[in-house]
């Protein structure tokens, strides 16, 4: 996990044009801890932190290499 402290936050339509899943695919994964926990940012606003979306695509890629 990335100690960055100027952490970038993605919105939802910045996480599907890097992960093609639907909204609720997304939220199944989460709930499921296969995908990084979305941060409430306000009553009616979320985010992903990108290093941590980053890190798991980039273990999807070692995975497909891996096989």
């Amino acid at each position: 996990m990335h100690s960055d402290t100027t952490a970038r936050i993605l919105t939802e339509m910045q996480v599907k044009e890097r992960v093609p899943y639907s909204s609720s695919h997304l939220r199944r994964m989460e709930r499921a801890g296969r995908f990084p926990k979305r941060v409430r940012l306000g009553p009616c606003r979320v985010g992903w932190v990108e290093a941590e979306v980053q890190d798991w695509l980039a273990a999807r890629l070692a995975d497909r290499e891996g096989q």
